[in-house]
């Protein structure tokens, strides 16, 4: 079934007024998959709501749909959050597509010391893009929040401080521990931060290693990971204990 985005403000107060598409998405509807007067479609709005709804109208510029049922899904009883380093890598919209699918919670990029280049102050239309591409192909209700954060890891950690579980992806050799099964077992909230392609700096290793921090430093194995692959691995562990 065809999925469409509609912002969660542009939906109607009364829920059998209309749904209309505009803009980037009714281009899509009306001019790349050519829906029809008649077919239904899937509607989500990226926070819980979806609906299943019949096409009334097709134009340029507007298509009109007839909600037929909408539903609220609730979201993950265990939220879990991705902070990520800035980079400049090439796979940060594959990461933002499969956290979608692997139902992150909210993603937070965070200006490192050794960051190639500077983080945007606010989050990218584009990035949010990504989100949705990614929730129409696995038909999630859900898409994460995304944060930015220019000021660093200091930042993260004031933000994180409600969060229970705050897992901290280290490479240092010394490492004490792994991350667990127990630990991903938890019913509690999550985080887990991972650092730039460079590494932690000194002043952020000492950060998250002093005397009640909160973070918890763990490794995934042996070898050292690209970023995405950690995240991706975090982000399928959490997913697969809580299934």
């Amino acid at each position: 079934m065809r999925s469409f985005y509609l912002d969660s403000s542009d939906w109607p107060e009364l829920p059998d007024e209309r749904l209309s598409l505009t803009e980037a998405e009714a281009h899509h509807a009306s001019r790349v998959v050519r829906v029809q007067p008649g077919e239904e479609v899937r509607v989500f709005d990226g926070l819980g709501r979806e609906a299943l709804a019949a096409v009334e109208y097709v134009g340029k510029n507007r298509v009109d749909l007839a909600p037929v049922e909408i539903r609220v899904v609730q979201p993950s009883a265990r939220p879990v959050t991705l902070a990520v380093a800035w980079t400049k890598a090439l796979r940060r919209s594959w990461l933002l597509e499969k956290a979608v699918e692997l139902e992150a919670s909210a993603i937070w990029f965070w200006q490192a010391d050794r960051s190639q280049g500077r983080i945007p102050d606010e989050p990218k239309e584009t990035w949010t893009g990504q989100l949705v591409a990614g929730a129409k192909q696995c038909e999630s209700a859900w898409i994460p929040e995304l944060r930015t954060f220019p000021k660093g890891l200091a930042e993260v950690a004031a933000a994180a401080a409600s969060i229970p579980g705050r897992y901290i992806l280290w490479e240092d050799p010394q490492q004490p521990r792994m991350l667990t099964a127990q630990d991903l077992a938890a019913s509690e909230p999550m985080l887990f931060v991972l650092g730039p392609e460079g590494g932690f700096s000194p002043k952020e290793e000492a950060l998250f290693t002093a005397e009640g921090s909160g973070f918890v430093p763990v490794s995934l194995g042996r070898r050292i990971l690209r970023w995405e692959t950690a995240a991706l691995l975090c982000l399928g562990l959490a997913f697969w204990s809580g299934s």
